[in-house]
């Protein structure tokens, strides 16, 4: 496969959760990238390569819970705070004081919040499919209970521990291959059709993925990476995240409505839910992200962004990485 991350380095390092798992090309200034939900280091694979010949340090974790970085047992672990200090654990761990920090679906949240929290470590940030939202308003599980009518949001589906793993376990592949082609330009189900993001009352979330058909930027090898990953481990460090946003919120409410000023970037998909969900936000980014440089929405693109349009974004943050202050760069 073109543009993949094959002589790069594999490393585990010491943090908060007991060890991070990542992946490492290239030298020069640290850029930090950190995956969604359900990934792991290997969604950047497109990424490592190409920031690696551009004159980076690319770096790529498993966040805590998913491939070889530590699966602490207590739902509470995976608190938004601890992987903020993960991610300093790791600049550190590498020997550097400070890194531009990139990530995706969840990984954006996290990026945005690392960026809030520790902008002593933190002095650029990328964000890719979900734009930053300061903390204010409602408790987050207030706020999704109301949203489907008659149906529940998967982000309510996913709270009670358990349940999401017992659709998931029994067939990892499947069931990932159906959320990978429900949530891609290529493959989504049309408009007319239930949406994949929630669930009708005593039935699955699967029971709405288009089948038989991958994306066109996933192949059956591909596939089988983050399926062995998650037969491995299970879900339930991946889920994990979404049982904390609550807590978040509590632990957050120092940082309501704070901007992020550090020199910033927003990609996001025209078809991508998140994207559309969250207009306002991105509407919102002169006041909430003050130091934003570049701000694109890819036509015709779905949610999984750096992988169903990876030239472009590849270009889009080469471009960005090289106008950042000589002091960030």
């Amino acid at each position: 496969m073109s543009q993949q991350a094959t002589d790069a380095t594999h490393r585990l390092v010491s943090s908060p959760a007991g060890r991070i798992h990542l992946v490492e090309q290239g030298t020069g200034p640290l850029v930090l990238l950190v995956h969604g939900f359900p990934e792991s280091w290997y969604s950047w694979r497109h990424q490592l390569p190409v920031l690696a010949a551009a004159g980076y340090r690319a770096v790529a974790i498993d966040v805590r819970g998913y491939g070889r970085s530590s699966k602490p047992a207590d739902a509470a672990a995976y608190r938004m705070l601890d992987l903020v200090e993960d991610n300093a654990s790791v600049v550190h761990a590498l020997g550097e004081r400070s890194a531009v920090i990139v990530g995706h679906d969840w990984g954006s949240t996290i990026a945005a919040n690392s960026a809030l929290v520790r902008p002593d470590v933190f002095h650029a940030v990328g964000l890719l499919s979900v734009p930053y939202a300061p903390r204010g308003g409602p408790r987050p599980s207030e706020i999704f209970a109301r949203m489907g009518g008659d149906d529940e949001f998967y982000v309510s589906y996913f709270q009670e521990l358990g349940r999401a793993e017992a659709e998931i376990e029994p067939d990892v592949r499947g069931w990932l291959a159906g959320f990978y082609a429900a949530l891609s330009a290529d493959t989504m189900p049309a408009p007319s059709a239930p949406d994949p993001h929630f669930v009708s009352r005593g039935e699955t979330l699967r029971d709405r993925f288009p089948a038989g058909r991958l994306p066109g930027w996933l192949s059956e090898d591909e596939l089988d990476v983050y399926a062995g990953e998650f037969e491995r481990t299970g879900m339930s460090g991946a889920l994990s995240r979404y049982r904390n946003m609550d807590r978040d919120w509590e632990d957050l409410a120092e940082f309501d409505g704070t901007p992020i000023t550090q020199p910033s970037l927003f990609i996001g998909g025209s078809l991508d839910a998140s994207t559309s969900w969250m207009a306002d936000a991105i509407n919102a980014y002169p006041t909430t992200m003050p130091g934003l440089l570049s701000s694109h929405i890819l036509d015709g693109c779905g949610h999984w962004i750096q992988q169903e349009r990876r030239d472009e974004v590849n270009q889009l943050l080469i471009d960005w990485l090289t106008a950042l202050p000589t002091a960030s760069a």
